[in-house]
């Protein structure tokens, strides 16, 4: 069926062929429709080679003799079932535009010429989208995206690693009307086809996920429900293992309480790989100016800000104005310092400190010293900190920080520390992979077509434009394309396009397509994705398995949150982790014995998770306060009576 002949080339005076457009007709019940792949094969040789062109189809028309609409009806008397009485059938025809893939050979490039067209094989779609030259042989780097089906042909798409995570291009933007499972489903399909299929010789590969809407990405390590028949075939024709992801580990910071961990992966059952997020002085001061807002803090604020991290903070820092040397290592001692530099000036009725205004100081310490509380749960005050292993991440690992249930500014904080790191520790060859693929959720918040440039857009731009060089590939999801930097979505090497909304389809971004185009994206069932791919010379359609995991929905009902836990539950629940042994009783007591507060018993629950000692209930019971032992008065014997003097008249 694909080698036998379905249409023939034609060209008109109204619609000549050119290089990269060609026309041609069919019979009424040819296979072919809006993304069909064809080839056109002629007998005119051209430098003594017979050419082969192919073409995917844009348009499509269909024609009959008749010049108006009114002829028909005078034709049927004004009946249109009389038209069926008729004692001949008009002639309707099937016209078809297509744009061209390729041409074998590439030179010299002519108008497609007259000739016979036939449905591309699988060989000819992996000649057409140029997948020959990187998915086969020994040194195939091709990364499977999805199936191609068209007349009865069915063909693997792959795209090439090296312009989906680099260094030749980078980067992935994914479009789609949102609830319809296309967006995230498509990045866990094409994060696990990336892990399958990452070849070996180009080193090792990680992928860091934020999870900032609901319970998206929550369960990757948990099997799916159920997969049909048709999805475990894809799988199978793709190469790629039909299971969940081997190696997750989850993050996310204390919830505001500190009870638990706020994430709604909190089910008792799935605790095995979550960890808390939390940071202190040190990590979050390096990026105050997300948290700060740049209209209260003026070119005078940003100095100190510098002082106090390059001279302050994480060493002895002694003064004249001060009484002490200070070592500031946490927010409370940062506190303490400002204090101690406020009395000390107005001592001595200073307004000037080191060329700092007192007025300046007071509005910094202000703005810094209510990070901890605008931050509660992920900044701690006692600088206690649990971070990602930035020096030792693992081949084909996935770390999803959790931060749905953040303020915006916290996620902005999340998503800026992290994604730094990661640059740094790339830069310096002391990440433990090669590449990681770093996946956000609704970009058109984080990097917005307009408003005002903050810290997240301006470092988005930057991975966007230099990150490939490194080895860090953004895949960004949204649901308008349009709303997101230009500079963004134009240096996203490959493109992923679900349904899409008629509106968003009528922006300038779209203009390139095809009308039938643009008619069948609106249309898309789930499981289908537009492809656009640099070795692509035009979008390809093809369709995707539902991903090997369970989805965010049936993971809460399957996995229910778990309730909110007291101090002591709380406490023993993190340390049995560590120690089976320790028990809810054991803990109670501890805390019955110590004099701290809440925020002191969270503190050193804290510090004994980041230490992992040896020994838990020693090293616990070393951070609780010992509560004073009240000192016990000696017993007072009843006062003596007053003795009445002998002179009393009333003795």
């Amino acid at each position: 069926m694909s080698e036998a002949i379905i249409g023939r080339v034609v060209a008109t005076e109204r619609k000549p062929n050119t290089p990269h457009e060609f026309h041609f007709w069919t019979a009424l019940d040819a296979p072919v429709g809006i993304g069909t792949i064809v080839r056109v094969e002629t007998a005119r040789p051209v430098g003594g080679l017979l050419p082969r062109i192919y073409g995917v189809v844009t348009e499509g028309f269909g024609y009959t003799d008749l010049q108006t609409p009114l002829h028909d009806v005078l034709g049927a008397d004004g009946e249109p079932g009389a038209s069926a009485l008729a004692p001949t059938e008009r002639t309707e025809i099937r016209l078809y535009t297509a744009a061209v893939l390729r041409h074998v050979p590439e030179e010299p490039l002519q108008p497609v010429p007259m000739g016979t067209v036939h449905l591309a094989t699988e060989a000819d779609v992996q000649v057409a989208l140029r997948m020959d030259t990187y998915a086969t042989g020994d040194t195939r780097r091709g990364i499977p995206v999805g199936l191609y089906r068209a007349g009865g042909t069915e063909a693997a798409i792959h795209l090439d690693a090296d312009f989906l995570l680099g260094p030749e291009a980078a980067h992935l933007s994914i479009s789609g009307v949102s609830g319809l499972a296309t967006k995230t489903s498509a990045v866990e399909w094409l994060l696990a086809s990336i892990f399958a299929h990452f070849p070996a010789s180009k080193g090792k590969v990680a992928a860091v996920c934020f999870n900032v809407k609901g319970p998206d990405l929550c369960f990757l390590d948990q099997p799916a429900s159920a997969l049909s028949d048709e999805d475990r075939a894809i799988y199978a024709t793709l190469g790629v293992p039909a299971v969940p992801f081997a190696n997750v580990r989850y993050f996310a910071p204390w919830s505001a309480k500190g009870g638990q961990l706020a994430t709604l992966r909190s089910n008792d059952a799935l605790q095995e790989n979550v960890q808390p997020l939390t940071w202190g002085l040190k990590e979050t001061l390096q990026y105050a100016e997300v948290l700060l807002n740049r209209d209260d803090i003026d070119a005078k604020a940003d100095a100190l800000i510098d002082f106090i991290k390059e001279r302050v903070v994480d060493q002895t820092f002694t003064d004249g104005v001060l009484e002490r040397a200070h070592e500031v290592r946490s927010f409370s001692d940062l506190e303490q310092w400002f204090r101690e530099l406020l009395r000390g000036l107005e001592a001595r009725n200073a307004d000037v400190w080191r060329t700092h205004h007192v007025a300046t100081i007071r509005k910094v310490r202000n703005r810094l010293s209510n990070i901890s509380t605008r931050c509660k749960g992920l900044v701690t005050d006692d600088g206690s900190v649990s971070d990602l292993p930035f020096k030792a991440f693992e081949d084909r690992a996935v770390y999803v920080v959790d931060v749905a249930n953040l303020e915006e500014d916290a996620q902005d904080l999340v998503f800026a520390r992290v994604v730094s790191q990661l640059r740094e520790h790339l830069e310096k060859r002391q990440l433990g992979v090669e590449q990681v693929v770093v996946f956000v959720d609704e970009l058109n918040k984080y990097a917005p077509a307009d408003g005002p440039d903050t810290y997240v857009r301006k470092m988005l731009l930057d991975i966007a434009e230099r990150g490939r060089y490194l080895g860090l590939v953004l895949f960004g999801a949204q649901q308008f394309r349009s709303q997101v930097h230009r500079r963004v979505v134009g240096n996203s090497g490959t493109s992923l396009y679900g349904r899409m909304d008629p509106d968003e389809l009528a922006t300038p971004g779209y203009q390139t397509l095809a009308p039938a185009t643009k008619a069948r994206l609106a249309t898309l069932e789930k499981g289908q994705l537009m492809v656009r791919h640099p070795h692509f010379g035009q979008p390809i359609f093809v369709r995707f398995p539902r991903p090997a995991v369970l989805t965010g929905r049936e993971g809460v009902e399957r996995f229910p949150q778990a309730e909110e836990l007291t101090i002591e539950q709380s406490v023993a629940k993190a340390l049995r982790r560590l120690d089976p042994a320790i028990t809810l009783g054991w803990v109670q007591d501890q805390l019955m014995l110590a004099g701290d507060d809440d925020d002191g018993v969270l503190r050193a629950r804290n510090r004994t998770l980041q230490a992992r000692p040896d020994d838990v209930k020693a090293f616990f019971k070393a951070q609780l306060k010992k509560r004073a032992t009240p000192e016990v008065a000696g017993r007072r014997g009843p006062a003596p009576l007053r003795v009445a003097p002998p002179d009393d008249p009333y003795g």
